[in-house]
Formats: C-alpha cells, sequence, structure tokens
C-alpha cells in the first residue's frame, strides 16, 4: 500500500499512539521494530498540541519525527467511549471537554479539518457510533447518520491529493444495514474503507461473520481496515477473511500489567513462578528487550517501574510486527492455510481446544483446523 510518507506492507498491525507518542516507546525504536503504520487521536491531539501548532510545525509527521506512515481516527469513538456524552445530533456530537468541563461540538467539517493540520497519510470520516450490542431504531439511524456525515467530511477535505479519506462501515451485527451502509459508501469511491461498530463486547462467531461479510462486499482492489482488533488469533483470523489492516492498544496496554506476548502463552511476569527464570521473554525474538534481559529480571520491575512498561511494550510490539510478517511471508509463500494451522495448534495445544468460532471462521475460507 503507497501511502505519501511510506509504502506499508499488507496485512499490517498498527499500533496506537494516542497523542503523537507510542505509551513507553520513542519513534527511533518503533522505526527499529518495522512499524509501517502508527495511529494517532484526533480528538486528543487537536486539544494537545493543537492545530495552530501543528500546521506551525508542518504536521505531526514533522513534529514528532516520525517519517512513516500515520492514520488519524475521526475522535467520534472517544466521544463514546471515553466522555460524558451529552448529545449526538445531525450537526454533530456536542459532549463535556474533560480538560475544562466546558461544552463542545465535534462535527465532520470539524474532524477533518483538525485532521488536515494533523498531516496523516489515512484519515477516517466522522461516524455515528454505537456499541456493538446497540439493535433497533437507533442502530439504524446512526448507520444512516454515518453516510450523510461521510459525504460531509468529503466536502470539507482540503488535501485530497495527499490524503487517503477513509469511510467506516456501522450496522452492527445486522446484515441488511451493513450491506446497505457497504452499498452507499462503495459508491463514494474512496481509496479505503474500515469496518467499524465490532470489537465491542459482542460474541465472536457474531464478530467474524460481520468481518467476513464486510471483506465480501468491499472492493478486493482497496485496503480494508478492520478497526479496534489487536488479539494474536483475532489478527490470524482476520486476514484469512481479507482484512488488510488492524490496530489496537492492547500491545502496549497489556505491557502495563507485566504481560508478554509469544506464539504460545501469554507470560504473566508478574507471577512468582517468573522470579528465578533466567530465560528471556522468547528466544527467538529479536527485540532489544529479549537481547538483554531476563524474565527474572523483568518480573523484578514489572508494575513497580515505568522501565518494565517500557521493556514489554517493546517486546509487545514487536511481537505484532513478527505474526504479521508470518502471515505476509506465508501468503506470499502460498503456505499461509498451513501457517494458521501451526500458529493456532502453537496456542491451543490440540485441535479440540481451537474456540468454535475460529474453527468456524476458517472452515468459511477453506481452512479446516479439525482435521
Amino acid at each position: 500500500m503507497t501511502l505519501p510518507h511510506f509504502t506499508a506492507h499488507c496485512p499490517m498491525f498498527m499500533p496506537v499512539g494516542t497523542q503523537g507518542t507510542m505509551k513507553g516507546l520513542t519513534t527511533g525504536q518503533l522505526e527499529e521494530l518495522d512499524c509501517h503504520v502508527i495511529l494517532g487521536n484526533t480528538y486528543h491531539l487537536g486539544n494537545r498540541p493543537g492545530p495552530q501548532l501543528l500546521d506551525d510545525a508542518g504536521g505531526l509527521h514533522n513534529f514528532m519525527r516520525w517519517n512513516r506512515g500515520l492514520l488519524t481516527d475521526s475522535g467520534g469513538f472517544q466521544m463514546v467511549s471515553l466522555l460524558k456524552l451529552a448529545q449526538i445530533t445531525e450537526e454533530g456530537v456536542r459532549f463535556q471537554s474533560p480538560h475544562d468541563g466546558s461544552m463542545m461540538m465535534l462535527t465532520p467539517e470539524h474532524s477533518i479539518q483538525l485532521q488536515n493540520s494533523i498531516g496523516a497519510d489515512i484519515i477516517m470520516q466522522l461516524d455515528d457510533v454505537v456499541s456493538s450490542l446497540t439493535t433497533g431504531p437507533r442502530l439504524e439511524e446512526a448507520m444512516h447518520r454515518s453516510i450523510r456525515w461521510l459525504d460531509r467530511c468529503i466536502a470539507a477535505h482540503k488535501r485530497p491529493d495527499e490524503q487517503n479519506l477513509f469511510p467506516i462501515i456501522q450496522g452492527g451485527l445486522e446484515t441488511d444495514l451493513r450491506i446497505k451502509c457497504m452499498e452507499e459508501m462503495v459508491k463514494r469511491n474512496a481509496p479505503g474503507y474500515a469496518i467499524g461498530g465490532l470489537s465491542g463486547g459482542e460474541e465472536k462467531d457474531k464478530f467474524w461473520r460481520v468481518v467476513t461479510l464486510c471483506t465480501d462486499h468491499l472492493p478486493e482492489d482497496k485496503p480494508r481496515y478492520c478497526m479496534g482488533v489487536g488479539f494474536a488469533e483475532d489478527l490470524v483470523v482476520c486476514a484469512a477473511l481479507g482484512v488488510d489492516m488492524y490496530d489496537c492498544v492492547f500491545p502496549t496496554r497489556t505491557a502495563r500489567f507485566g504481560n508478554a506476548l509469544t506464539f504460545g502463552d501469554t507470560l504473566v511476569l508478574r507471577h512468582a513462578k517468573y522470579a528465578n527464570d533466567w530465560e528471556p521473554i522468547d528466544k527467538d525474538c529479536t527485540c532489544s528487550t529479549c537481547k538483554t534481559y531476563t524474565r527474572a529480571y523483568l518480573h523484578s520491575i514489572v508494575t513497580r517501574e515505568t522501565v518494565g512498561c517500557h521493556l514489554i511494550s517493546i517486546h509487545n510490539i514487536a511481537f505484532q510486527m513478527r505474526l504479521m510478517k508470518r502471515v505476509r511471508e506465508s501468503i506470499e509463500e502460498d503456505e499461509f492455510p498451513k501457517f494458521v494451522e501451526e500458529f493456532m495448534l502453537g496456542k491451543y495445544k490440540e485441535r479440540a481446544q481451537i474456540p468454535e468460532w475460529i474453527v468456524n471462521a476458517m472452515d468459511s475460507v477453506g481452512i479446516h483446523l479439525t482435521a
């Protein structure tokens, strides 16, 4: 995927750097880990450092010294998940600022204005976000409003030749609403499309069916981005279903609790059994943490010293990058079904232990894990 600042390889995982910074990592370290694209949060960046400073700096790339890809969300999700929401109207989202308590309005036009100042390679429309568990008239209202807001975002976009504006497919778990939303949004001939409204507590068997519904109906020659996906098994399943891009705070958030990701079990390094374990987190990992520190050392500092979170974050991002590289290589080598089988058996040990939703999802694309 050729972007203004970098050519990214898909499928790819994109770490989340909310405010122009990754929790515990520098941009130099992210480049060493071969991250192709990272995320920024439009709402938070719009508050600090703010659009004027970003304009003066020549955009977020220059401001944070990052020469690879950037994607910014619209700010809509934070209005629902983090802030005291006052009202969603056709105009936009009115909410109470967490900074000074004042009432603020985020409209499609303002979201795009902020994202134009940030200067990310990929920017997202403002959508009407509802929980994946929402049903009934509110769900349909949100889907139709997201289509109308997309048109307002397109009209407000001042840098279409430099920034790629992605629509966000909504419709919850309802097949007819998802199809209607895709039919309308595909008419806009966007450079890529996001699958929104998932990873909100819905059953996994419903999750994968919505993902495959969307990938079946979205253009094959445009990147498909499943928002908020970060668990390793979800990345592998979604890659099989035709997703090209994913993001999630999970790798760095779980690092704060001393959890290190591996191709087998997650290592909960705060547990006493690691107090005298002189192995690295993963002997096959080449990240600076695994090359330098033992599980015993990490056990002694996790959840106590900030450097513990930093070191495990490096490893967890490295793990996500290694995982996606293996996915890409297995696809290029025409060995993807074999990779999926080996990955799932490495994680779950026995075929009988692989969750039914994964078995069902893989069956749908001709990868049979119970054979």
